[in-house]
């Protein structure tokens, strides 16, 4: 599993059926060694949203075949949005808080 902030929406029209009941997201990585930033050398990634995440929301992803959960088993995809952030620690420090 990875964190990642969403930061767009990707609109399709036409698309397998097994995605038609989902959004697509587009999600940049995001390192959390010392502050939430982009994660260098990372590239931004669309994936679809089990957890009802908007833009702009920190969020939990997990990709590969483990992007496959709750109901999404037959949905060609490698990422899923499976959580939506409202705090992260780093150590005794609080890196996040949702607003």
């Amino acid at each position: 599993m990875e964190i990642g902030r969403v930061v767009g929406t990707v609109v399709s029209t036409i698309k397998l059926d097994g995605l038609t009941s989902y959004k697509l997201l587009i999600v940049t990585p995001l390192s959390a060694t010392k502050e939430l930033t982009a994660a260098e050398g990372r590239d931004d990634y669309v994936a679809i949203d089990l957890a009802g995440s908007g833009e702009g929301e920190i969020v939990l992803v997990t990709r590969g075949s483990a992007a496959r959960v709750s109901g999404a088993t037959d949905v060609p995809t490698d990422a899923a949005i499976i959580a939506i952030v409202d705090t992260i620690q780093i150590g005794t420090r609080n890196a996040y808080s949702k607003p």
